[in-house]
């Protein structure tokens, strides 16, 4: 395998179109307030990006240095694992991809707020905790992926901070409402996450890496992912029927099959976890579809 591909294959590029979906929603909502503004998406779409490669990397990094990437994975093999990227390089690249983020997000903040500088500051924060929650996942004498928070983190980062972050940077104001589809794309990412982590749990197990599906157990952990994906689709009902008066948003409804073919995924308790790798691309895109859904029945409609 040639260098060019093994770093292709380490950004891990399928994971994309769940960083964008954050990005889309939050921009959809700030076009029904008639506040969208087209340089603020390029740039959030951007910063959102890095963060995700910055996270990709960092995770094979960190999971390379704990023993938790081994012979008894059942994922894509990974390019330190194989032999063909070094550590010294990896981190490098991490370096570079953080400074990448944080020069993004800088421009970001700064053709969103201009002169408001408490805001600035303000996302400014929570921009450096982006780039610190992404290294920290794996990374670290204790990272917080280890002992069961990941599910958290991108619950917050991929779903309340990353729409509702996105619509403030356009609007410049604050709607609560806007927690709904933002607690759906939230517990949808978290889907993604669960679904990898369930797919290594036996690898994740014997290294000491305590996902929620290692804590819960396998069964357990197929229940909770059934629960994610009911109550990020109860949110978006919920704001569909609640707050939304175009229904042009109930189109959104055609990427259903794509969750419930997740759901059922999870409960093939006789087929080998790694059969799962499928249904992260899927539940990927699947949640990308749902959001590209929604903005085309709302506003183009």
């Amino acid at each position: 395998m040639s260098n060019f591909k093994a770093w292709i294959i380490s950004l891990r590029l399928r994971t994309l179109p769940l960083a964008l979906s954050t990005i889309f929603m939050g921009s959809f909502l700030a076009v029904g307030e008639n506040a969208f503004r087209m340089d603020v998406l390029i740039m959030a779409a951007l910063t959102t990006l890095f963060l995700q490669i910055l996270s990709n990397l960092a995770n094979d990094y960190g999971d390379a240095m704990s023993g938790a990437d081994n012979d008894d994975r059942q994922g894509p093999k990974r390019m330190i694992q194989s032999g063909i990227i070094s550590l010294r390089q990896m981190k490098r690249a991490v370096v570079i991809t953080s400074f990448l983020a944080l020069f993004s997000g800088l421009t970001l903040i700064y053709i969103s707020f201009r002169e408001d500088y408490l805001y600035a500051f303000l996302f400014f924060l929570l921009g450096m905790a982006a780039i610190m929650a992404a290294i920290r996942y794996t990374v670290g004498k204790n990272p917080y992926g280890y002992r069961g928070f990941g599910d958290l983190y991108v619950f917050i980062f991929f779903g309340l901070l990353g729409v509702g972050g996105t619509f403030f940077l356009h609007a410049g104001f604050w709607e609560w409402p806007i927690l709904l589809p933002a607690t759906a794309i939230g517990l949808f990412s978290t889907g993604v996450l669960n679904l990898n982590n369930i797919r290594d749990i036996e690898s994740d197990e014997k290294s000491g890496k305590n996902t929620i599906p290692v804590i819960l157990g396998r069964k357990k952990a197929a229940i909770y992912h059934l629960s994610l994906l009911i109550l990020g689709w109860t949110a978006m009902l919920l704001w569909l029927l609640t707050f939304e008066t175009r229904s042009g948003g109930w189109l959104t409804l055609v990427s259903l099959p794509v969750y419930a073919k997740s759901a059922l995924a999870v409960f093939r308790f006789n087929a080998p976890s790694g059969r799962l790798d499928p249904e992260l691309r899927n539940l990927s895109l699947g949640t990308l579809l749902f959001v590209i859904l929604y903005g085309v029945g709302t506003y183009f409609l």
